[in-house]
């Protein structure tokens, strides 16, 4: 084979492997675009765990809000009438 031949070849070569990384790397990056995503998507989902642990935080303490003025209500309303 002839040197220029050769050296073709050798381009040839060398010209699928930076293709072949070119792909793979485009791949990679589309994995690590999609996880990104997913750790995003992992946050929301924190968020929501965490905005419906205040929702039910919130429904506890309006409940005892609400006792707390039926209590006072009902005080008042002892009170008024002793006097």
């Amino acid at each position: 084979m002839s040197q220029f031949n050769k050296l073709i070849t050798d381009q040839l070569k060398t010209m699928d492997k930076l293709l072949f990384l070119q792909s793979e790397i485009e791949r990679c990056q589309e994995i690590e675009k999609e996880l990104a995503e997913l750790q995003q998507q992992s946050k929301l989902e924190s968020i929501h765990k965490e905005i419906k642990e205040m929702k039910e935080e919130l429904k506890g303490i309006q409940k005892e809000f609400q006792d707390q003025t039926n209590e006072v209500i009902q005080m008042y309303s002892e009170e008024k009438v002793m006097v």
